[in-house]
């Protein structure tokens, strides 16, 4: 383990009635979520049904109309939680063509603290080592990002997050330009992370086959949310279409579907059908 001292609380994110409202536009609303150290939630939903919009709030970099959101029981991007959450991007390794960066560099940039911007200190190097070897990029250390493959260059971005000692991980899209093998072994070491690091890991992706193989936890997110449960009890496609209020046009008999709250053996199903004129 990177850090043997690791304390794996209980609940690490709460958020509570939540709204955001973007260019005027209430893009979700009423959302009720908690999550607990070393869970890995996969987050699905349609385009424009708020996805990337929850993650920005969580991160503090977006404001709540109405609602709260505690990491560790602090606000967003408050000191008391400063470098406790690491965030990659879809766009995290879309760098200008003249700018050259190694993996390690690229590692070595979050270990930097405000006190020591440009200071590498032996510490920080021992930690580099370990995170190149967790993420399995060792023998490629000092290659350049840009002739790395899609997925070594998605593992640099999360040995960054990593470097930071971030305890929580935030990814919008990883696996976006990975092959499938790179993308087996990706999520292979976020769910080792999940399981040997403590790590909690919040993953945003538009492909449904993948997340519901690999999290242990899923989020169906259109405007609110419409399903959080275990990847077992996860709607099929016609349950996940009613869903999102999409009617059968072959089908003369609509599909009934049960709109109350019940329980699976991990975590409250919510299952509510998209109502008319919501904000898409």
């Amino acid at each position: 383990m990177l850090n043997n001292e690791i304390a794996c609380q209980s609940e690490v994110i709460e958020v509570s009635n939540l709204s955001v409202m973007r260019s005027g536009t209430k893009v979700i609303h009423d959302i009720n979520l908690s999550i607990s150290c070393g869970e890995f939630i996969g987050i699905v939903g349609p385009n424009g049904g708020g996805k990337s919009t929850l993650l920005l709030t969580i991160l503090g970099i977006l404001k709540p109309k109405t609602g709260t959101i505690t990491i560790y029981d602090h606000e967003p991007m408050s000191k008391a939680i400063l470098g406790k959450v690491g965030w990659v991007p879809q766009t995290a390794l879309n760098l200008p063509s003249n700018i050259q960066i190694t993996v390690k560099e690229l590692i070595q940039l979050g270990t930097l603290k405000r006190e020591s911007f440009f200071q590498i200190r032996k510490k920080n190097r021992m930690q580099v080592k370990k995170i190149l070897q967790l993420v399995g990029l060792e023998d490629v250390a000092n290659t350049p990002l840009s002739r790395l493959s899609g997925g070594q260059r998605q593992r640099a971005a999360i040995g960054k997050a990593l470097a930071s000692e971030a305890e929580i991980i935030i990814m919008d899209e990883p696996m976006v330009g990975v092959d499938r093998d790179s993308r087996n072994s990706l999520l292979k070491l976020l769910d080792n992370l999940c399981h040997d690091e403590n790590k909690t890991i919040l993953m945003v992706s538009h492909d449904l086959p993948t997340i519901k193989q690999t999290v242990h936890r899923m989020i169906y997110l259109e405007d609110t949310i419409r399903y959080d449960g275990s990847t077992t009890d996860f709607p099929d496609l016609s349950l996940l279409a009613q869903l999102r209020g999409i009617q059968a046009t072959h089908d003369d008999e609509p599909i009934q579907i049960n709109t109350d709250v019940t329980k699976s053996n991990l975590n409250p199903i919510i299952i509510v059908p998209a109502k008319q004129g919501d904000q898409k």
